[in-house]
């Protein structure tokens, strides 16, 4: 199978945070030390991520967003053993509290690593949006299978169901992804405008050097 070689640049997107030298511009030194939570509460450092790989880091809004549910739904079809050949972690940070992180990877099936930082502070810091813009360029996740309508109707039901009644995060909180390490480069970096501005998730994958997935029906690596 051929190597795909990776390439660290930014992919234009109508949204001034999607500009061509964003990743260039983003610095994680006022980040790097934040503590972010897994699902049994235990701390680990931001910087433990990427400090010794390349990581692939996915922050999504709050956990009964349908949009982020459904785009993390198809990361989990990511296998495992692709990450490991390629020498990438993936990791889903999200901005509720940790006690909710089993029920949503239960949800999704998510099984890679995902941590929790619930005073956002690391959101603020690499300058996530907070409110939604909608605009006639902006494109929508491919990721994301459900209606507006339907979807807001499943979110709302899985609030009402839920032991503790919570946004599981601040609504008005958007997400990005960004691709770093080893060490603190940032080689690539994509703040959403709204919850369906999700990065596609092969172009990720591309761009961190990995072969691209296909996420039709039964999901494989294309062979390229």
């Amino acid at each position: 199978m051929a190597a795909v070689l990776p390439i660290t640049q930014q992919i234009s997107r109508s949204a001034p945070q999607s500009s061509p030298t964003a990743a260039a511009d983003l610095c994680l030194s006022d980040v790097e030390e934040c503590l972010i939570y897994d699902q049994h509460g235990a701390s680990t450092t931001f910087r433990s991520l990427f400090q010794c790989s390349k990581a692939i880091i996915v922050f999504v809004r709050n956990f009964l967003c349908y949009a982020c549910k459904e785009y993390v739904e198809d990361l989990s079809k990511i296998p495992q053993e692709a990450l490991m050949d390629a020498d990438v972690r993936l990791v889903v940070i999200g901005q509720s509290s940790f006690s909710h992180i089993e029920a949503f990877c239960s949800l999704t099936g998510y099984q890679h690593e995902i941590y929790v930082d619930h005073t956002r502070h690391i959101f603020k810091k690499l300058g996530m949006r907070k409110g939604e813009e909608f605009t006639e360029t902006a494109s929508k996740s491919p990721h994301v299978k459900s209606s507006m309508l339907m979807g807001s109707l499943k979110s709302m039901w899985r609030a009402m169901t839920s032991p503790a009644f919570d946004f599981q995060g601040d609504p008005l909180q958007q997400g990005g992804a960004i691709i770093v390490g080893p060490g603190s480069d940032v080689h690539f970096a994509h703040f959403d405008m709204n919850r369906f501005d999700h990065m596609p998730i092969n172009q990720l994958l591309h761009l961190a050097g990995m072969q691209m997935i296909d996420f039709n029906r039964h999901p494989r690596i294309i062979d390229i």
